[in-house]
């Protein structure tokens, strides 16, 4: 028989590590808790079913050209940017076309994930699952948990003196399901992350007052960027990849600092990030004129809540409010691990390229999508899933193998999960590493010569996942293709209306 591999969740991650698996010829089951595929995508769900929402951001905030899984583009008539609906429609079309359905168990949850006494030498897992309140216990060869990390809501009220005084309505994030509790009522948001900004600009257009706090500031993007192009398109190129990366320090930041300020500058709006802190800037089209029109206040920290108001730092006036939302993210929570297998100690996880439990004598446990990159994350799991299921199988590609290096060197990186440190992962550099663990990564100066127009759009062009597809296991008859054509895709929804004379293509 196949090596057995459990995979936990059938969100994004756990479809990829899925199809992966049936890729290399193991033979996963992927167990599901709730009734059907696509994690936080199925949003409108949930909210139907009364259930809070899992995530207040509804479209997408990468561009579906960088955000398809690297063998399945989207196909050219969806919108630039995806609705949910319309992502949780390629999801499904993904497990079809890949047979993924029938190794996926849903409303099945994994109670408990153990060591078989044997463990050191068969490197196998004790997987307890429980269905409509029965509990099953199964042997598995390996295990992906792809349970993401939007589990654990966290809501640090010990850090908002007077909070227990307050009068208002509190709640987090993941609680809101809709903008009527709004209605004409003075609305603070704490935080500034996508779920912040995301959830002010649906309140003004109900509330009365919206403002937002924030410590640290955050840079602003917009899903249309330089002459109107996806964001992610243009920032997520080799090109300026490299001149972001080989830049010294204080001029990166400049680099990025004057990136930032063109379409507006920060400062003026209140926005402007602090200098030590790496920020993943926040998607949003609508703030900047909703701050200009007043709809939205800017406003630093809470110093301290009141029965009816609240205190800024550095702001003698007390501002009166209704209602607080907390959008101060997640907690990376494993409930069916043992704290030995995976420590998360201050929020951080201790694993290796974020994806391997660094202290377990056999590799044949891995966690996948528990990172924050600017850039999509379905090519970045899927290659995360590429990489582990070959691991898995025993084919160790050249400094793929975790744990034998000396856990002193630079490989093992205490990943940061918290609210205040975000990862400063460079998605293309990311890709890129794993990539050449599987020997998929392409070669740009080599392909100069046999295929050069292929290489300059490689390089000049957008990073999209059908480049990881050229080369290597896994290799695609259709990625050539797919690549020289990722603008036709991205125009045509959006060209539908073609004036007389106007030139053919990008």
């Amino acid at each position: 028989a196949g090596m057995r591999v459990a995979v936990v969740g059938a969100g994004v991650s756990g479809l990829a590590a899925t199809k992966c698996c049936l890729d290399e010829g193991l033979e996963p089951t992927c167990f599901e808790q709730s009734q059907d595929i696509g994690g936080l995508w199925r949003y409108t769900e949930h909210i139907e079913a009364g259930r809070p929402s899992l995530y207040p951001s509804v479209i997408s905030n990468t561009s579906k050209e960088m955000s398809a899984f690297s063998d399945f583009p989207y196909p050219e008539d969806f919108p630039v940017f995806l609705p949910n609906a319309r992502l949780l429609e390629y999801l499904r079309r993904y497990a079809e076309h890949f047979g993924l359905r029938e190794h996926i168990r849903c409303e099945t949850t994994v109670v408990s994930i153990r060591k078989q006494p044997d463990f050191a030498t068969t490197g196998q897992w004790n997987v307890v699952t429980e269905t409509r309140g029965k509990q099953t216990s199964h042997v598995f060869d390996a295990v992906m948990v792809c349970s993401g990390n939007f589990s654990e809501p966290s809501l640090p009220l010990h850090c908002f003196p007077g909070i227990e005084r307050f009068r208002g309505q509190y709640f987090h994030s993941r609680q809101y399901k809709h903008p009527d509790v709004f209605q004409g009522k003075r609305v603070l948001v704490v935080g500034m992350g996508n779920s912040g900004v995301d959830i002010a600009v649906e309140a003004s257009r109900v509330a009365a007052k919206v403002t937002i706090c924030t410590r640290r500031g955050s840079w602003l993007l917009s899903r249309v960027f330089d002459q109107g192009y996806p964001w992610d398109m243009v920032y997520n190129t080799r090109l300026m990849s490299l001149v972001r990366n080989n830049l010294p320090g204080p001029l990166s930041w400049e680099f990025i600092n004057y990136k930032m300020n063109q379409r507006f500058n920060h400062e003026n709006y209140g926005l402007q990030p602090d200098k030590r802190y790496f920020l993943v800037p926040v998607l949003n089209d609508d703030l900047p004129s909703y701050i200009l029109t007043g709809r939205i206040t800017i406003k630093p920290g809470v110093k301290e809540f009141k029965d009816n108001s609240v205190v800024f730092h550095n702001c003698p006036e007390e501002e009166p409010v209704d209602i607080v939302v907390f959008c101060t993210g997640y907690n990376v929570s494993f409930p069916f691990l043992e704290e030995s297998v995976v420590k998360v100690e201050n929020k951080h996880a201790s694993l290796y390229k974020y994806v391997f439990p660094t202290q377990l004598q056999r590799h044949t446990l891995a966690v996948l999508g528990l990172i924050k990159p600017l850039g999509a994350i379905m090519p970045l799991v899927e290659m995360q899933a590429r990489w582990v299921t070959r691991v898995f199988k025993g084919r160790r590609a050249k400094g793929s193998s975790p744990g034998y290096q000396n856990v002193g060197q630079t490989g093992y990186i205490l990943f940061g999960l918290s609210f205040d440190e975000v990862l400063k992962t460079e998605w293309l550099v990311y890709m890129d590493t794993l990539a050449s663990f599987i020997g998929a990564k392409p070669i740009v100066l080599g392909l100069l010569c046999t295929d050069p127009c292929l290489a300059l759009t490689i390089f000049f062009g957008p990073c999209s996942p059908y480049q990881y597809r050229l080369r290597g296991p896994g290799h695609w008859e259709g990625a050539r293709q797919a690549i020289l054509t990722q603008w036709d895709r991205t125009l045509k929804p959006t060209r539908t209306r073609v004036p007389p004379g106007s030139s053919s293509s990008f």
